[in-house]
This record gives C-alpha cells, structure tokens and sequence, in this order.
C-alpha cells in the first residue's frame, strides 16, 4: 500500500459509517464516494454545492452506542439527552424521537423547533445563562425541566409557576469548579465560567425550592465540550453528591443528575482513533454508583446530555473548487464555502480533514490550505492537508460536519445558508432547503 493510500483509508475513517469508494458509474472517473447508499457527486449536481449530508446510519449507530453502554452500565433509570445545540432541525428532532431521546434547548427558538417537531413535552429540557421572559414563558409551557441558572431566574420562575396548570420540573446548574482538558472557550465548568451557581449558591437556591414548594428534583453541571479524559467528571461529581447530601438532611432527595455532555470526536487524522463512547459512560455510571454508595444515597436517574458525539460523524459537508493559487509558499485550494458555514477553524482553531470525491488515492502532490471565499484572512477551513492536484470544478468533502457548523452559521458577505440533505438506504431526503436572494432580504423593511 503506497503512503498516498494509508493516508486516505485513515482518512476515510472520520466518513460516516457507510461511506464507501466504488466503481463510478462516469468514464471520468474509477472512484467515487458513496455515503448512505448516495452517490456524492450526484447529489451536488442535485442540490448544489456548499451541501451538507447526514448519514442516517451513522446518526443511529452512536444514539445506540450510548443507549446500550447505559444500559450495561448504570443500575438504575438513565436517559439520553440530545444537545441541540450542536444542530436542530424538525428532522432531527423527529431521529431524537425515534431513539427516545430528550431534547436540550436554549432558549424559545430551539424550543420553537423541539414543538414543531413533535418533542413530547416530558423529554424537552432547556438551558440558557440568561433567560429572557420570552424564554421563561416558553420553557413552562412547552418544557418537562427548567435547568435554573442563577438565583435570580429562579425568582423570576417562581412567579410564573404559581399560575402554571403543567408545572415543569426543576433542575439546578452547578460550577463545580473543575475545568475539563479543552479549548479555553469550549470550558464551561471552571470557578470563573459565566455558567451555573456555586456550590453555596445551590444550596441557597435549593431551599428557596422548599420554602416556596416549588418542583425541584435535580442537579446539574457541565464542565465544557471536546474532551477526551473523563477525569476531571468525577471530580465534580464528588462536588454534585456531596451537595446532594447535604440537602437530603433536609429532606430533600435528589431524584435526577445530569453531568452534562461535552465528549469529544475526531476531527482530523492525526485525532484518531475516535474517542469511545462506551468509556465516556462507563466512567460516569461508576463515578455515580460509587459516590452514591459512599454517601449513602440512592441512585438517581442519570442524564447524559451528547451533542457532537452523536451527530460529528453523521455530517459531511460537500465545497466544489473554485480556483486554485500557487503564492510563493502556499498552494489554495479555493471553495465555495467556508466560515460562513463552519466558523469553528476561525473561533477556536479547529482542525479539519478532506478528501477528493472522485480518485482520492492519486498521488498527493504537497500540502495544500483549503479556504472560502469570504473577505477575512481567518477564512481558512484547512491548513497544509496534503492532497493530490485538483482542478476546478472538482469536489471535496469536509468529514466530521454534522455539529456546531450549521448551527453557528452566518450570512456574512451574503451567503445563503446551504441545503441540507438526510441520506438512508439510498435515498436522499431535503430536509433543510437552501436559502435564496429573497430569504436575505426577506427581513428588510424600506425607509
């Protein structure tokens, strides 16, 4: 096997699950890539190009994995909640539904989104460090738990559950004080974070709870996302169950905790092999089952709440070649998207992989920087990739797209956001349309 073809099977390792190079059906080509039964290069003819494809295989695989590792695992009642942050869409609440998930949003759109997807009330749960009332109002109407940030929300939310008829439960956040190995921006649990009240604060909030009979019955924390090193959980939950603990001396009994999410994937080749999700529970479940045994509290329904985890993989995003740029060090590989749709390179200087849809083992010809087409220097999606010589018009693909790309996209230099298509058993399924000239301007109003 030459260098050029152990580097694309390593490569072909962040694809979906289904992903495949098959005999091409153009005389072009020898190979082309095949994900979900699709050929790619069909569906950008189809849908245009910048495009992004969800494997609905891949998106089942890891809503299993977790499931099944709980179920080993944790003793006592469990649940998957999937953060939506990381993408929401009505299809993917309906593939939440499918496997039982619960729903994590932040704020009245994402709850907007859960409803119009059908999310059952019991199994959406919102967040968010400053609620608006519009928040509020929403997440006690449509909402099964209200995770309760700060003392003041709390306040806020104990006017309006006096008149609620269907009053949700409560949840209090907690910063535990321990940070998790990640992007400094991506930390969310460390003394410092905008997030959560500590641990004095809980105990305030908690009997506030009491006094005026309002519906707690959980804890929980979250420490930051991409992390691969479970440790730093079972700090914070020492931190968490000492809390419980203490309260159940008053006779409180937490009967649900929830340490978040934030476990890590692969994003380049160099990162692999992907991080296992069955270590992630595992870790978490002992950590619970023995800190309660320790404290002598009963187990609660554990939450785990995955984002990127279970939809990373799922995403592919399909760029076409625009141009190409020899400078005087550096070879461009110019496409037709880029931080636009994936802002996450420029924020947090996130590493990505590519491969060609067509051939993809020809002969890599150098390092190449892949970039959009937006005026900022930072739009830079990948830096010195080796790959083969490609011409304009070509396609690429972009592994590892499926969350916080679309979910933090943007207009800037008027892009109009891409399509977005689900492909299962063949088929290819609009689920998200692209946006037109008139959806940009669809908000303007004329002096």
């Amino acid at each position: 096997m030459s260098a050029d073809s152990s580097a694309v099977r390593r490569r072909m390792e962040l694809l979906p699950i289904t992903a495949v190079y098959q005999a091409s059906a153009e005389r072009s080509a020898a190979l082309e890539l095949v994900i979900g039964g699709c050929r790619v290069q069909a569906l950008a003819e189809q849908f245009g190009t910048p495009l992004y494809c969800f494997d609905a295989a891949t998106l089942d695989a890891a809503a299993n994995q977790y499931r099944a590792a709980l179920s080993r695992w944790y003793p006592a009642a469990s649940a998957v909640t999937y953060a939506g942050k990381a993408y929401l869409s009505r299809a993917i609440v309906r593939w939440a539904q499918r496997h039982d998930l619960w729903l994590d949003c932040t704020g009245a759109g994402e709850i907007g989104i859960a409803v119009a997807g059908g999310a059952p009330r019991e199994r959406i749960l919102v967040h968010g460090v400053n609620k608006s009332d519009e928040d509020l109002d929403a997440a006690v109407m449509y909402a099964g738990v209200i995770v309760v940030d700060n003392l003041m929300e709390l306040q806020r939310l104990a006017l309006r559950l006096r008149s609620a008829q269907n009053r949700p439960s409560l949840w209090l956040r907690l910063r535990p004080g321990v940070a998790v190995d990640t992007h400094v921006y991506r930390q969310t649990g460390q003394e410092d974070s905008k997030f959560g009240m500590s641990p004095q604060e809980v105990l305030q909030a908690a009997h506030f709870c009491q006094e005026h009979g309002l519906p707690l019955n959980g804890l929980h924390f979250h420490q930051g996302s991409q992390f691969r090193d479970p440790a730093p959980i079972g700090l914070a939950l020492h931190v968490a169950l000492d809390l419980a603990a203490e309260l159940s001396a008053s006779g409180w009994q937490m009967e649900a905790l929830s340490p978040g999410g934030g476990w890590g994937v692969a994003y380049h080749e160099d990162e692999l092999p992907h991080p296992e999700i069955e270590t992630y529970v595992r870790f978490v479940s002992q950590a619970v089952v023995e800190g309660c045994r320790q404290r002598n509290l009963p187990l609660p329904s554990l939450h785990l709440e995955p984002g990127r985890s279970l939809v990373a993989r799922a995403g592919v995003a399909v760029y076409r070649v625009g141009a190409v740029k020899q400078t005087a060090l550096r070879r461009w590989l110019f496409i037709d998207g880029g931080m636009a749709d994936n802002p996450r390179p420029a924020l947090y200087r996130a590493r990505y992989s590519a491969l060609p849809v067509t051939n993809p083992e020809r002969p890599c010809i150098g390092p190449a920087w892949i970039a959009g087409p937006y005026c900022e220097s930072g739009d830079v999606l990948i830096e010195a990739l080796p790959m083969p010589d490609l011409a304009v018009g070509e396609l690429l693909v972009v592994p590892m797209s499926g969350a916080y790309h679309l979910a933090m996209q943007s207009n800037y230099n008027g892009a109009r956001r891409p399509a977005v298509i689900w492909l299962e058993r063949g088929e290819a399924i609009l689920i998200q349309r692209r946006e037109t000239l008139v959806d940009l301007l669809a908000r303007d109003v004329d002096l």
